[in-house]
């Protein structure tokens, strides 16, 4: 499964999700909203004004949410 996070240089939120990501082996693809106007506009279409903002195949949500990426893990494992 796809995923990707959209972020902005300097976004301590950001990080935290990276980090986390990272942690739990989930691969993820970095878009950087302030240097790719179609990925800022996608971003914007789902509803968000903040980054990071996560999206895989069957969700999105923003904000660094441990709960949202622990349940990933545990779908991706099995």
């Amino acid at each position: 499964m796809s995923v990707t996070v959209y972020s902005k240089p300097s976004c301590v939120q950001c990080n935290a999700t990276y980090r986390a990501l990272s942690k739990k082996g989930i691969e993820y693809n970095v878009v950087d909203v302030t240097e790719d106007e179609a990925a800022l506009a996608h971003v914007l279409a789902l509803g968000y004004q903040q980054v990071p903002v996560v999206e895989t195949a069957t969700e999105h949500w923003s904000g660094y949410r441990p709960d949202k990426i622990t349940s990933l893990a545990v779908l991706l494992s099995a």
